[in-house]
């Protein structure tokens, strides 16, 4: 009987290599043809065991290579074709063992740049079975981006810059660093060895065998052989950083690496990452398979953090903590991470997808095991309350028509790069969260801990076919499900993973009957609906009769289930653990609203979140008016949670941003004066300190924020005050955490005060602020500092470039700010694609956080001319499409919602006057 997950997350491999170019490619020297005309390696050879010399110059910012690769051979050829990019081969040749003897042929090599390949030519055939090993020297530039073998600074307290080289392999980078078969399904073991200063320190996958003088000014540091792994999982740095260590309970060597000056911020990571590899040993029932994990802070990092086998490395936002300085939402965040990467060390390092259409079998994953570790190991950062989020950010993109399955064909770096988004991630952790409530933790969990288990023997040595991955074939005791029970599932999940977006279950309830009713979300009107589209809907309700929960498995396009009694109200998808949208018909919205004015703590927080989201999800495709969730919303008035609040601002901040970009000041403060106006007597009851728990502490940051940004006297009042006392003690006083980007924010609306804050940043004992900072001075009415901020970002001297695209987001939400912002992204395009890599996430988060406020046909233009104007392959990004789509979308919700707003407003005037 085939284990569970296999089966379950069975998705359609589309291993066809489409060919893009013509088949006649030559090489760079026009003599000969290359000899393969496909973006995906041949499995003709498959490496065994890399052995790897770096030898980083940290002061000419340049390195050089030694490769050695041993190969197999599957089908007699006379070429090896393997990744390089932007290397300066010296040096190639194959060597072949004859009996006892060995004889070595230098051999030519051609380049073909369009796939980042190179083919060795053997003047003789390379025979099936047989060993060969190839050897390749090289030299390169450190890149000065953030992937590949790239170089990094920081200062000292004593102002000096220093440098360190690290690396950044996932997906496509391997190839910037040393030549190989960069291809997540060519596992193979590694034996790496580095050159450096003696003042330096180098780290890998493995702990250090020993060290060797190899001249009075350099070392060479021997690690120790890997296990068996993906090129994308290798990671190597040189550097001088510090470091604390702990053992795990099972003997792992955990430590935390930083710049010296930071090691202080260090502890929090290295208590967290001990209690969180212990957690998964013991779930996974699988030891964790290296003698050591060391977790880097990078000083430059584009993502959050990397997951290498052994040496997972972090942005420093992401894993250093200063119990003293730090906010609530930095330890959650932090734990968040770590367990996310730990998690990968099992899901994606020893289990591996074969190809990147399959990613979400990692990130999907990983993103789960975040919230199933951290609410056993952290119970009081209560993170399954902020589960629901992941799915809302996820429908949001899933919503529209450049939305993919999660499961998708992809080609080349560009579209592997752009996998990296919220459908694989959150919508992969959303729809696993899904069948884990459909199936239950415990019978979920045994499928589960079946997915990574290798045969019996180390996992390393377990049989490979061909391929480098784990034979999942044999029978765990732990599990007890039938073939008919795997088939169901089966088919329930390839639902949810073989197609793009998600159902609306629309329910109409008459007298003990509910009518059911399913169809493909979808916003924008010229997308008809897709009439093929059925999902496996595990639904669940309960009523105002009955709050135990109810299960219903909808598979069909409409069906009717009975109640034992008529009831005043239903609400479906408990808790929000489905990933659909639900709407109520004839009265079962007022009754639903009704409900949440009269008594809201009836149902659960996250029950009024997933109300307050689908309501207005409801509005954007016509099914509800804006009028009806304005009326849900006024019940926010007596809402404390953090869900529901967030899901409201959410909801509501957005429509005064469209307003705010098309000069609608009457319109638009009237609905500014709405919300804060909801929110007041909660803004009202916050201390300006740092009690409470997390999701308390969370909720008066972001609420105090909200109401000084929204010019809430009272909040302004009492941030200057503050903003004043710190002023004078130049930067002493200590300020509430919680309040700090609040009182930052108002200091900086003055031209001194944004100096005097932009001063402070500059500082060391202000790192674990930077990030507070960066906000309250992106959100100044001032342009110059605006622009200025920006271009120091791109500089990347004293703002890193790594906080670029969050700064650039930053100004273009602000009135002031987004024409600037455009601009900048126009003029700076080829750059920034060069520092982020195109189909990047960071590259997305810039095109769509800059553009998503417009709702004018000429910003549509506009929108549409630049990228249309800029080289084929930008034109073309997913990210591209989001954004256009996005704009018509804003221009319809105008269109339809501007004049009912202007009404409700109008309403609301009136009502109070009376009052």
């Amino acid at each position: 009987e085939p284990p569970l997950l296999s089966l379950v997350l069975s998705v359609n491999n589309d291993h066809s290599s489409k060919n893009r170019e013509t088949a006649d490619v030559v090489s760079g020297n026009g003599s000969k043809p290359f000899p393969w005309d496909k973006m995906r390696l041949p499995k003709h050879v498959i490496p065994v065991h890399y052995d790897l010399l770096l030898h980083p110059n940290l002061t000419t910012l340049t390195f050089t290579g030694f490769a050695r690769i041993e190969i197999t051979v599957n089908q007699q050829t006379s070429s090896v074709i393997l990744h390089s990019k932007h290397l300066q081969i010296t040096r190639a040749a194959i060597q072949r063992r004859m009996g006892n003897s060995h004889t070595e042929e230098e051999v030519m090599v051609l380049e073909y740049p369009p796939f980042e390949q190179i083919a060795l030519l053997a003047a003789f055939p390379l025979h099936v079975g047989q060993n060969y090993t190839v050897s390749i020297e090289y030299s390169a530039n450190l890149s000065e981006s953030f992937h590949g073998f790239y170089k990094s600074t920081y200062r000292t307290q004593e102002g000096e810059v220093r440098v360190l080289a690290s690396t950044q392999f996932e997906p496509t980078a391997a190839r910037m660093a040393f030549p190989c078969f960069d291809e997540p399904s060519f596992k193979a073991r590694f034996s790496i060895k580095i050159r450096r200063e003696p003042k330096h320190l180098a780290l890998s996958n493995m702990p250090i065998v020993k060290s060797v003088s190899v001249a009075n000014w350099l070392v060479e540091d021997h690690f120790d052989v890997s296990v068996k792994m993906s090129t994308y999982l290798v990671a190597f740095i040189v550097s001088d950083f510090k470091s604390v260590s702990k053992m795990t309970t099972s003997g792992i060597k955990i430590s935390v690496y930083t710049v010296p000056d930071k090691i202080n911020q260090a502890d929090y990571a290295l208590d967290a990452a001990v209690k969180l590899l212990d957690f998964y040993e013991n779930y996974f029932s699988i030891p964790y398979p290296l003698p050591k994990q060391d977790l880097a802070a990078i000083p430059d990092f584009q993502s959050g953090a990397m997951e290498n086998w052994g040496l997972t490395t972090y942005r420093e936002s992401s894993l250093l903590y200063d119990p003293e300085k730090s906010s609530a939402s930095a330890k959650l965040w932090i734990t968040m991470i770590i367990a996310h990467e730990l998690a990968h060390q099992w899901f994606g390092n020893l289990v591996t997808m074969e190809w990147w259409n399959d990613l979400w079998l990692n990130e999907g994953f990983a993103k789960f095991m975040e919230y199933v570790s951290v609410s056993i190991t952290h119970p009081d950062l209560k993170v399954e309350d902020y589960f629901l989020g992941k799915c809302f950010d996820a429908m949001e993109v899933d919503a529209l028509n450049s939305s993919h399955p999660v499961s998708t064909p992809v080609e080349d770096p560009a579209q592997i790069q752009e996998m990296f988004d919220d459908v694989s991630y959150e919508k992969g952790a959303c729809i696993l969260n899904m069948l884990r409530d459909y199936l239950n933790a415990e019978f979920f969990k045994a499928g589960l801990v079946q997915y990574p288990t290798c045969p019996a023997g180390d996992t390393q040595e377990s049989q490979l076919q061909g391929d480098g991955f784990c034979t999942r074939n044999q029978q765990t005791s732990s599990s007890h499900w039938t073939r008919r029970e795997i088939l169901d599932v089966t088919t329930m999940m390839n639902t949810w993973t073989l197609q793009k977006g998600f159902p609306l279950v629309t329910v109409t309830v008459k007298g003990k009957t509910v009518h059911l009713h399913q169809e493909h979300y979808m916003k924008g009107s010229d997308s008809s609906p897709s009439t093929g589209y059925l999902w496996h809907v595990p639904l669940t309700y309960i009523t105002s009769k009955s709050d135990t929960v109810q299960r219903f498995l909808l598979t069909t396009k409409t069906d009717v289930l009975i109640l034992p009694e008529e009831v005043e109200w239903i609400k479906f998808n408990l808790g929000m653990n489905g990933y659909y949208i639900v709407h109520y018909e004839d009265d079962g919205w007022d009754a639903l609203i009704s409900l949440l004015k009269e008594n809201h703590t009836a149902i659960s927080s996250n029950d009024r979140a997933s109300l307050i989201n689908n309501v207005f999800q409801l509005v954007s495709i016509g099914k509800l008016s804006i009028s009806k969730a304005l009326d849900l919303s006024l019940y926010l008035k007596h809402e404390s949670q953090i869900m529901p609040v967030f899901q409201g601002m959410n909801e509501l901040i957005p429509m005064y941003k469209l307003m705010e970009k098309r000069d609608m000041d009457d319109v638009e403060n009237q609905l500014k004066g709405y919300i804060v106006n909801l929110f007041k007597d909660l803004i009202d009851k916050q201390s300006w300190n740092d009690e409470g728990s997390v999701s308390e502490r969370m909720l008066r940051s972001s609420l105090l924020l909200f109401a000084c940004a929204r010019k809430y006297q009272p909040c302004v009042d009492k941030a200057e005050e503050y903003f004043m006392k710190w002023k004078e003690s130049n930067g002493t006083l200590r300020l509430p955490n919680d309040v700090k980007t609040a009182v930052y924010a108002v200091g900086a609306q003055t031209i001194e005060g944004w100096d005097f804050l932009f001063s402070k940043y500059r500082l060391p004992w202000f790192n674990t602020e930077r990030n507070e900072i960066e906000v309250a001075l992106s959100i100044s009415r001032n342009k110059d500092k605006l622009q200025w901020i920006m271009d120091q970002s791109l500089l990347g001297d004293v703002v890193k470039t790594q906080d670029l695209p969050y700064i650039i987001v930053f100004v273009a939400k602000n009135p002031s700010g987004y024409h600037l912002a455009w601009k900048f992204l126009k003029e700076n395009w080829n750059k920034l694609v060069q520092k982020f890599e195109l189909g990047s996430a960071s590259l997305a988060h810039m095109v769509i956080g800059v553009t998503n406020q417009y709702s004018t046909r000429e910003r549509l233009a506009e929108v549409k001319e630049f990228f249309n104007s800029v080289d084929e392959k930008s034109s073309q990004l997913r990210c591209v499409q989001q954004a256009v789509e996005t704009i018509e979308e804003n221009i319809r919700w105008m269109d339809i919602n501007f004049e009912k707003i202007k009404i409700c407003q109008l309403k609301e005037k009136q009502k109070k006057k009376l009052s």
